[in-house]
Protein backbone atom coordinates (compact mmCIF):
# COMPACT_ATOMS: atom_id res chain seq x y z
CA UNK A 1 0.00 0.00 0.00
CA UNK A 2 1.70 3.70 -1.41
CA UNK A 3 -1.20 6.22 -0.02
CA UNK A 4 -0.33 6.43 3.06
CA UNK A 5 3.47 7.04 3.36
CA UNK A 6 3.47 10.63 4.65
CA UNK A 7 6.08 12.23 6.60
CA UNK A 8 6.97 10.66 10.20
CA UNK A 9 4.27 8.34 10.00
CA UNK A 10 4.29 4.20 8.96
CA UNK A 11 2.17 2.06 7.24
CA UNK A 12 0.24 -0.67 9.99
CA UNK A 13 -2.25 -2.69 9.37
CA UNK A 14 -5.55 -2.95 11.86
CA UNK A 15 -4.56 -5.42 14.00
CA UNK A 16 -1.32 -3.22 14.68
CA UNK A 17 -4.12 -0.55 15.93
CA UNK A 18 -5.16 -2.56 18.85
CA UNK A 19 -0.82 -2.60 20.20
CA UNK A 20 -1.17 1.13 20.60
CA UNK A 21 -1.03 1.77 23.94
CA UNK A 22 -4.53 3.45 24.83
CA UNK A 23 -4.25 6.75 27.31
CA UNK A 24 -5.58 6.74 30.44
CA UNK A 25 -9.12 8.56 30.64
CA UNK A 26 -9.22 11.83 32.63
CA UNK A 27 -12.76 14.30 33.77
CA UNK A 28 -11.94 16.45 30.78
CA UNK A 29 -10.82 13.62 28.31
CA UNK A 30 -11.48 9.93 27.16
CA UNK A 31 -9.94 8.92 24.36
CA UNK A 32 -11.21 6.69 21.50
CA UNK A 33 -8.59 4.11 20.37
CA UNK A 34 -7.95 3.37 16.91
CA UNK A 35 -9.01 0.15 16.33
CA UNK A 36 -12.52 0.97 17.66
CA UNK A 37 -13.25 3.61 15.40
CA UNK A 38 -11.56 2.29 12.19
CA UNK A 39 -13.83 -1.26 13.17
CA UNK A 40 -16.51 1.01 13.58
CA UNK A 41 -16.12 3.25 10.18
CA UNK A 42 -15.73 -0.27 8.30
CA UNK A 43 -19.29 -1.63 9.83
CA UNK A 44 -21.43 1.19 9.32
CA UNK A 45 -19.82 2.00 6.38
CA UNK A 46 -20.83 -1.60 4.94
CA UNK A 47 -24.09 -1.60 6.17
CA UNK A 48 -24.81 1.86 4.53
CA UNK A 49 -23.03 1.78 0.93
CA UNK A 50 -25.20 -0.15 -1.08
CA UNK A 51 -24.23 -1.36 -4.07
CA UNK A 52 -20.59 -1.07 -3.31
CA UNK A 53 -17.99 -3.61 -0.95
CA UNK A 54 -15.01 -3.10 0.93
CA UNK A 55 -12.36 -3.47 -1.13
CA UNK A 56 -9.28 -1.84 0.93
CA UNK A 57 -8.16 -0.80 4.17
CA UNK A 58 -4.85 1.74 4.94
CA UNK A 59 -4.16 3.20 8.13
CA UNK A 60 -0.87 5.03 9.00
CA UNK A 61 0.18 5.80 12.70
CA UNK A 62 2.97 8.71 13.58
CA UNK A 63 3.63 10.40 16.44
CA UNK A 64 4.88 6.98 18.08
CA UNK A 65 1.59 5.79 17.61
CA UNK A 66 -0.61 8.71 19.03
CA UNK A 67 -1.78 10.18 15.80
CA UNK A 68 -4.10 7.63 13.48
CA UNK A 69 -4.83 8.77 9.65
CA UNK A 70 -7.33 5.58 8.00
CA UNK A 71 -8.77 4.85 4.47
CA UNK A 72 -11.49 2.63 3.67
CA UNK A 73 -11.86 2.07 0.04
CA UNK A 74 -15.44 0.57 -1.38
CA UNK A 75 -15.69 -0.23 -4.57
CA UNK A 76 -18.59 -0.19 -7.45
CA UNK A 77 -18.32 -1.74 -10.96
CA UNK A 78 -20.51 1.50 -11.95
CA UNK A 79 -17.17 3.31 -12.39
CA UNK A 80 -13.24 3.11 -12.16
CA UNK A 81 -13.23 5.37 -8.56
CA UNK A 82 -13.30 3.78 -5.39
CA UNK A 83 -15.75 5.49 -2.47
CA UNK A 84 -12.98 6.49 0.29
CA UNK A 85 -14.04 7.06 3.40
CA UNK A 86 -11.01 8.99 5.33
CA UNK A 87 -10.65 9.34 8.72
CA UNK A 88 -8.67 10.37 11.85
CA UNK A 89 -7.60 10.30 15.31
CA UNK A 90 -5.15 11.09 18.17
CA UNK A 91 -4.58 10.15 21.45
CA UNK A 92 -2.25 13.29 22.11
CA UNK A 93 -5.13 15.81 22.07
CA UNK A 94 -3.75 17.21 18.58
CA UNK A 95 -6.41 16.38 16.33
CA UNK A 96 -10.38 15.99 16.97
CA UNK A 97 -11.65 13.24 15.49
CA UNK A 98 -12.61 13.31 12.06
CA UNK A 99 -13.87 11.88 8.65
CA UNK A 100 -13.90 12.93 4.95
CA UNK A 101 -15.63 11.78 1.91
CA UNK A 102 -13.90 11.29 -1.19
CA UNK A 103 -12.84 8.78 -4.19
CA UNK A 104 -9.69 6.86 -4.69
CA UNK A 105 -7.73 5.96 -7.94
CA UNK A 106 -7.59 2.33 -8.27
CA UNK A 107 -4.75 2.60 -10.63
CA UNK A 108 -2.06 4.27 -8.28
CA UNK A 109 -3.83 4.92 -4.91
CA UNK A 110 -4.26 8.21 -5.37
CA UNK A 111 -6.86 10.16 -2.82
CA UNK A 112 -9.39 12.31 -3.93
CA UNK A 113 -11.44 14.47 -0.49
CA UNK A 114 -14.11 17.12 -1.31
CA UNK A 115 -16.63 18.75 0.84
CA UNK A 116 -16.00 19.25 4.48
CA UNK A 117 -14.34 17.19 7.26
CA UNK A 118 -16.91 16.20 9.65
CA UNK A 119 -15.57 16.95 13.14
CA UNK A 120 -17.64 14.04 15.22
CA UNK A 121 -16.35 14.89 18.84
CA UNK A 122 -13.73 16.33 20.29
CA UNK A 123 -12.40 13.42 23.17
CA UNK A 124 -14.30 14.20 25.92
CA UNK A 125 -16.53 12.32 28.09
CA UNK A 126 -19.42 12.24 26.23
CA UNK A 127 -17.57 11.10 22.94
CA UNK A 128 -19.07 8.20 22.65
CA UNK A 129 -22.94 9.96 22.95
CA UNK A 130 -23.60 10.68 19.45
CA UNK A 131 -20.45 9.37 17.09
CA UNK A 132 -22.10 6.79 15.73
CA UNK A 133 -24.99 9.19 14.62
CA UNK A 134 -22.42 11.28 13.13
CA UNK A 135 -20.86 9.02 11.00
CA UNK A 136 -24.39 7.39 9.95
CA UNK A 137 -25.31 11.03 8.97
CA UNK A 138 -21.88 11.80 7.20
CA UNK A 139 -22.08 8.08 5.61
CA UNK A 140 -25.20 8.76 3.93
CA UNK A 141 -24.50 11.78 2.22
CA UNK A 142 -21.22 10.23 0.93
CA UNK A 143 -22.74 8.40 -2.12
CA UNK A 144 -24.02 12.28 -3.49
CA UNK A 145 -20.52 13.37 -2.37
CA UNK A 146 -19.01 10.76 -4.64
CA UNK A 147 -21.11 11.15 -7.73
CA UNK A 148 -19.77 14.92 -7.45
CA UNK A 149 -16.14 13.53 -7.25
CA UNK A 150 -16.87 11.35 -10.32
CA UNK A 151 -18.60 14.24 -12.12
CA UNK A 152 -15.66 16.28 -11.25
CA UNK A 153 -12.55 13.75 -12.55
CA UNK A 154 -14.99 13.87 -16.04
CA UNK A 155 -14.73 17.75 -16.21
CA UNK A 156 -10.41 17.51 -15.44
CA UNK A 157 -10.41 15.06 -17.89
CA UNK A 158 -11.71 17.63 -20.64
CA UNK A 159 -9.62 20.86 -19.88
CA UNK A 160 -6.15 20.48 -21.34
CA UNK A 161 -3.13 21.83 -20.00
CA UNK A 162 0.34 22.99 -22.01
CA UNK A 163 3.62 22.64 -19.93
CA UNK A 164 2.98 26.45 -19.37
CA UNK A 165 0.08 26.48 -17.56
CA UNK A 166 0.98 23.32 -15.20
CA UNK A 167 3.89 25.07 -14.10
CA UNK A 168 1.88 28.00 -13.41
CA UNK A 169 -0.63 26.04 -11.60
CA UNK A 170 2.04 24.30 -9.25
CA UNK A 171 3.24 27.65 -8.24
CA UNK A 172 -0.76 28.51 -7.42
CA UNK A 173 -0.35 25.51 -5.04
CA UNK A 174 2.44 26.87 -3.33
CA UNK A 175 1.55 30.12 -3.20
CA UNK A 176 -1.60 29.19 -1.06
CA UNK A 177 0.27 26.79 0.57
CA UNK A 178 -0.58 23.76 -0.51
CA UNK A 179 2.24 22.55 -1.87
CA UNK A 180 5.76 22.67 0.26
CA UNK A 181 8.87 23.35 -1.61
CA UNK A 182 9.48 19.90 -0.85
CA UNK A 183 6.88 18.72 -3.13
CA UNK A 184 6.41 20.39 -5.75
CA UNK A 185 9.53 18.38 -7.67
CA UNK A 186 7.27 15.73 -7.01
CA UNK A 187 4.66 17.11 -8.74
CA UNK A 188 6.93 18.55 -11.99
CA UNK A 189 8.50 14.91 -12.60
CA UNK A 190 4.44 13.08 -12.52
CA UNK A 191 3.64 16.06 -14.98
CA UNK A 192 6.53 15.57 -17.50
CA UNK A 193 7.27 11.81 -16.75
CA UNK A 194 3.61 10.62 -15.62
CA UNK A 195 4.50 7.29 -13.66
CA UNK A 196 1.13 5.64 -14.96
CA UNK A 197 0.15 5.57 -18.52
CA UNK A 198 -3.21 6.22 -17.56
CA UNK A 199 -2.37 9.92 -16.73
CA UNK A 200 -0.52 10.24 -20.02
CA UNK A 201 -3.03 12.80 -21.56
CA UNK A 202 -1.93 16.47 -20.67
CA UNK A 203 -5.32 17.67 -18.57
CA UNK A 204 -6.07 18.55 -15.52
CA UNK A 205 -6.68 15.24 -14.20
CA UNK A 206 -3.62 13.92 -14.73
CA UNK A 207 -2.21 17.44 -12.99
CA UNK A 208 -4.45 16.81 -10.34
CA UNK A 209 -3.07 12.60 -10.18
CA UNK A 210 0.82 14.18 -10.36
CA UNK A 211 -0.36 17.22 -7.01
CA UNK A 212 -1.65 13.97 -5.13
CA UNK A 213 0.79 12.18 -5.62
CA UNK A 214 2.83 14.87 -3.76
CA UNK A 215 0.61 15.14 -0.67
CA UNK A 216 1.40 11.57 -0.04
CA UNK A 217 4.13 12.94 1.82
CA UNK A 218 1.56 15.04 4.05
CA UNK A 219 1.54 14.64 8.23
CA UNK A 220 -1.97 12.68 9.15
CA UNK A 221 -2.70 16.55 10.80
CA UNK A 222 -3.18 17.95 7.19
CA UNK A 223 -3.65 15.05 4.98
CA UNK A 224 -7.19 15.69 4.72
CA UNK A 225 -7.29 19.42 4.19
CA UNK A 226 -4.82 19.39 2.23
CA UNK A 227 -6.59 17.71 -0.07
CA UNK A 228 -9.64 19.21 0.15
CA UNK A 229 -8.01 22.35 -0.57
CA UNK A 230 -6.64 20.72 -4.02
CA UNK A 231 -9.92 19.65 -4.93
CA UNK A 232 -11.29 22.86 -4.33
CA UNK A 233 -8.89 25.06 -6.41
CA UNK A 234 -7.97 22.77 -9.44
CA UNK A 235 -11.77 22.30 -9.60
CA UNK A 236 -12.85 25.67 -8.94
CA UNK A 237 -15.86 24.54 -6.47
Amino acid sequence: MSLLVHRGGHIVTRDDLALVPVPQATDSYLPVPHEHLAETLSTIGQDILKGFTLHKEQYALARDGNQLFGVHVFKSADTELGLSIGFRNSYDKSMAIGIAIGAEVFVCDNLALTGDITIMKKHTQNVWQGLEDAAIATLYRSQKNFQKIVADSETLKGRMLDDTEAFKLIGLLFGHGILTPRQLPVVKNEWLHPAHAEFAARNRWSFYNGCTESLKSCPPIMIMEKHIQLHTLLTGN
